[in-house]
């Protein structure tokens, strides 16, 4: 672990059941870098996105995030580990595709509820904080409604400024735009452009080709709970080093590698 890691995760093992989904998994995460992770449906993306907030408990391996390590070998619940394991989850904030928002709070209160009950910040500082939030992901005058009268694309941002309210190291975001049409997702997305403009670190699941050759530093591919591969975009989608990598790209755009951003045709 260096002082610019955010995030170390090192020989990560996760099985459910007789299937084994991560196979010693190594992910360093640099401060203010944002990592796309890509692959096919079961390869192990999701489940590696939430051992890195201990979500899921890794069966082997270490977590390390800003110099707090959780040996996920070690089989233990005492109070000093919980609070490790506490910790961890407040400096990597998680957003769902879902969105799991509260229905019966308004969309202000569902940003300021972890502040209040978990950081323990003063109401008044913490409404101060949602609201400015709010009007970053472009939702200042929805600040009153609840979930049930906003758009996908409205309750997605309400969920990552509400991520943003636990101000922590790691934002990690499992396919954030998935259930959303072209339009909504444009919203999403350009939020998680201005964040990525501003030094948050990110890890972001997604099959947006894109949006990834757009704001990422480094692209991995994962297939059968192993990482094959880790690339700067402009590497990955024109010249992957991988048969695998190609032949996902292919089924993803339809061609076998992506011309750069801007380029003729």
């Amino acid at each position: 672990m260096t002082d610019r890691n955010a995030i170390d995760a090192h020989g990560l093992h996760k099985r459910f059941g007789d299937l084994q989904v991560l196979k010693s998994v190594d992910l360093s995460v640099r401060s203010g870098e944002v990592v796309v992770i890509m692959g096919p449906s079961g390869s192990g993306k999701t489940t590696l996105l939430r051992c890195l907030n201990l979500l899921e408990r890794p069966d082997a391996g270490t977590v390390t995030v800003r110099g707090r390590t959780v040996d996920c070998s070690a089989r233990g619940s005492g109070r000093g580990r919980a609070r490790l394991i506490r910790d961890i989850r407040i400096r990597t904030a998680m957003v769902f595709q879902q969105y799991n928002l509260f229905p019966h709070m308004t969309v202000l209160q569902n940003v300021v509820e972890g502040p209040l009950s978990v950081r323990r910040l003063p109401r008044p500082y913490a409404v101060e904080v949602g609201e400015r939030l709010l009007e970053r992901v472009g939702l200042a005058d929805k600040r009153d409604e609840y979930p049930s009268r906003l758009s996908g694309g409205q309750k997605q941002r309400v969920a990552i400024a509400r991520a943003l309210a636990m101000d922590p190291e790691v934002v990690l975001l499992d396919e954030p735009t998935s259930s959303l049409d072209p339009e909504l997702r444009g919203e999403v997305l350009q939020v998680l452009r201005d964040l990525a403009a501003r030094g948050t670190t990110m890890v972001i699941v997604t099959h947006e080709i894109a949006f990834a050759r757009e704001v990422a530093d480094r692209v991995l591919f994962m297939d059968s709970g192993y990482i094959l591969e880790e690339q700067p975009p402009r590497t990955f989608f024109t010249d992957p080093a991988s048969t695998r990598v190609r032949s996902f790209l292919r089924l993803m755009t339809g061609v076998e590698s992506q011309p750069e951003l801007g380029a003729a045709g």
